[in-house]
């Protein structure tokens, strides 16, 4: 079987989560859209089609991939699958050949056929696919189609349900972790892999949702795993208080209260402080006490400023969303639905923080500073992933320095409102 990812233009919408990554390796449940094709399909040659700053990244974090190839599609039936889709993995093995998945008035699957690959141009598979898809019987596709980063917050509790319930685990340890390690709920409802490693006095909840805990991982005494939940790969959790629909990714360092969000690997949150529908992305260390709020006080719906501009999300519960390489330092305090860039520096000042902060951005005792040295920046994070064996590539760094430019003109609109609020307090205290 032949299948290609493919990112839309709402693939933007995503930042800054997915400023280094398609939006096809978000979490959202145990995988991304990618890894569940892969998990749940039998796919002998796959390709993707994401925009063309990330292609010599995946690449090489992908050998196998045919990237950006319009030509391989000339070889044979391939399924085409919307990189937002969140799919029921039961349902991606019963696709048939001649419909088309629909969710929302969105193409999230075809099967295109090599004389139709003409039709297809490579830059505007927004309007090309439905033109397609005219020949093909519609079907309304299971599962949900993200639009925002909270979306896939949002969804994360059903999709680790249905991740959960498709999976074949094979052999798990929850019946021996002996009577130290307290399961309540149906024991069906637990994975936990042979090579994990579980001290005594850890709750396992699975009266709510299923609970993951994939190999090599390590939870401490006096953990609270509540579900449905997952714990990636040898990630740590040190005295957690792990709250229902949460994602930890493989690698992971986490201590304090996590409720409803979605870390996506390698990220370091060993010390106390409330994580709350949120998402945060690689080598992202947050200091000890960070917090974010995620609900206002008067119960409205929360308006997140991605890439600057407000969105409504619809949403009444909206953490932080943050992107790669981006510290905090201690006693952070994230105001509800805030959007952080990639490789920001934050030193605040007892005070809630600004709700945008662009990326290659510093908050410097609380306001925003311009003058962010790269440089230094790209010297840390050489330092944070060699600390976890792994090494920032000629790609990767190629990468940054293109993302840098292209968020030029939103730190540049930043620190343009910046001035203008300071003038205004500047102008009310010469009243005074």
């Amino acid at each position: 079987m032949r299948i290609a990812l493919f990112e839309d233009h709402a693939a933007i919408d995503f930042a800054p989560i997915a400023l280094l990554r398609p939006v096809f390796e978000l979490l959202c449940g145990h995988f991304g859209a990618r890894e569940r094709a892969l998990e749940f399909l039998p796919v002998q040659d796959w390709a993707a089609f994401l925009r063309s700053e990330l292609a010599d990244v995946y690449r090489e974090e992908h050998p196998g991939c045919h990237v950006n190839s319009i030509d391989w599609l000339r070889g044979g039936p391939t399924l085409l699958i919307n990189g937002r889709w969140l799919a029921d993995p039961n349902h991606l093995s019963k696709i048939l050949p001649d419909s088309v998945g629909i969710v929302d008035g969105t193409v999230v699957y075809l099967t295109l056929d090599p004389l139709e690959v003409p039709l297809l141009t490579g830059d505007n598979w927004d309007e090309e696919l439905p033109q397609i898809a005219r020949n093909r019987c519609r079907v309304a596709a299971p599962g949900r189609l993200a639009r925002y980063p909270w979306d896939l917050v949002h969804h994360n509790p059903d999709q680790l349900r249905a991740d959960f319930a498709a999976r074949d685990f094979g052999l798990s340890q929850a019946d021996e972790q002996g009577p130290h390690v307290a399961v309540l709920g149906p024991a069906t409802n637990v994975f936990v892999d042979p090579t994990a490693c579980i001290d005594p006095f850890v709750v396992i909840d699975a009266r709510k949702g299923p609970v993951s805990i994939e190999a090599g991982a390590m939870i401490q005494a006096f953990t609270r795993l509540e579900g449905p939940c997952h714990v990636g790969a040898k990630s740590q959790l040190f005295r957690a208080n792990v709250r229902e629909g949460t994602t930890i990714g493989p690698v992971c360092r986490v201590g304090g209260e996590i409720e409803g969000a979605i870390l996506h690997g390698f990220v370091n949150k060993y010390h106390d402080g409330f994580l709350g529908h949120s998402y945060v992305c690689p080598w992202v260390n947050l200091g000890a006490l960070s917090t974010n709020s995620d609900l206002k006080n008067d119960y409205s719906t929360v308006r997140v400023p991605l890439s600057g501009h407000p969105i409504e999300s619809g949403e009444m519960k909206v953490g932080c969303f943050i992107g790669d390489h981006t510290k905090t330092a201690i006693g952070s305090l994230f105001n509800t639905g805030s959007s952080v860039g990639i490789m920001c520096l934050i030193l605040p000042d007892g005070e809630l923080l600004p709700k945008h902060v662009p990326s290659f951005s510093r908050i410097w005792h609380g306001e925003l500073i311009e003058g962010f040295p790269l440089e230094k920046g790209l010297a840390t994070a050489r330092a944070a992933m060699q600390r976890r064996d792994k090494i920032l590539s000629t790609a990767q760094e190629t990468l940054l320095r293109k993302v840098h430019s292209m968020t030029h003109l939103e730190r540049e609109r930043a620190f343009e409102r910046r001035t203008e609020k300071m003038d205004v307090v500047q102008s009310e205290k010469c009243k005074v």
